[in-house]
């Protein structure tokens, strides 16, 4: 069981504001800065700093705020694991939106005919959300594309996934692309800030001093099916894992715009928290899950 100075440390550092760690608390604010004295003077660390008037975690803070969402994401792993004793083996996981229901399937598939009695719990949300859910504890582990904090979490490869820009295929451009420029005077049907998919383009645009705003119109979609039922009907064009249109290629729903400039792949991951005790446990799962 956490200690409760240590649910006041992680409070804060989600809130990075004492006032609104003691309202979410219930508790005062000289009650929330004596916890954190409280471990400061235990660890002999300091574990926030101020920058000007914004408040910040030391380094020794980002280790104790690592470890701890570690021990908490175990803690309720373990809760789980008593309440279900005998009652056989039980998972929860999430996977992105943009290919949850291309991938998810398919592993869970592989993993029922070596666990058939399993009582498996997918959630399918975007990236920022299964990393929020996985440190909070209500996942046990996340297939994640893009990117993450790689000291904060352990994980293994999945795949690599092409990520193309894709129409309609009886889409009519303003010009005919050739490269990635050519389409900024096309609308761009693009996901919901936190999507790996979006952070895939943004980093890329951003590399070559570009961004979405460069597109002649955006519109900002958080459904999968909606940006390709919006593309389908000549709205305007996207960019998504080849792996999510792979059905709509091949039926010439939609093709791939050929442009000279523009080949990525990104890799999809299997993450859990970084030092967790259930480390072999993932490990044995993900290689169900890959079979």
């Amino acid at each position: 069981m956490l200690d409760f100075r240590m649910e006041t440390f992680l409070t804060v550092c989600r809130e990075m504001n004492f006032t609104r760690a003691a309202e979410k608390l219930n508790i005062t604010q000289p009650a929330v800065s004596q916890h954190i004295r409280f471990l400061e003077k235990h660890y002999h660390v300091k574990l926030f700093r101020y920058e000007g008037k914004k408040l910040e975690l030391t380094e020794a803070g980002e280790i104790l705020k690592n470890a701890s969402l570690t021990m908490m994401h175990d803690e309720n792993a373990m809760q789980d694991e008593m309440r279900r004793a005998g009652k056989g083996e039980e998972i929860r996981f999430g996977a992105p939106r943009t290919v949850g229901d291309v991938l998810v399937g398919k592993m869970i598939f592989n993993y029922l005919k070596i666990y058939p009695d399993a009582q498996i719990h997918t959630i399918v949300e975007n990236t920022q959300e299964l990393l929020k859910r996985l440190d909070e504890g209500e996942i046990d582990f996340a297939l994640v594309e893009g990117f993450f904090k790689k000291s904060e979490y352990d994980f293994q490869t999945y795949s690599e996934e092409p990520y193309i820009a894709v129409c309609s295929s009886d889409y009519h451009f303003t010009e005919t692309p050739r490269r990635l420029e050519d389409l900024f005077g096309e609308r761009l049907l693009i996901r919901e800030d936190g999507s790996g998919t979006r952070e895939v383009l943004e980093r890329c645009l951003d590399s070559r001093n570009l961004s979405v705003s460069d597109f002649r119109q955006t519109v900002e979609i958080g459904s999968l099916h909606a940006i390709k039922e919006l593309t389908k009907s000549k709205c305007g064009i996207t960019f998504l894992y080849e792996a999510a249109v792979r059905e709509e290629l091949k039926d010439k729903t939609f093709v791939k715009i050929p442009l000279e400039d523009f080949h990525v792949t990104r890799e999809f991951t299997f993450i859990w928290r970084r030092g967790s005790f259930y480390a072999d446990k993932y490990k044995e799962i993900f290689r169900y899950f890959s079979a």
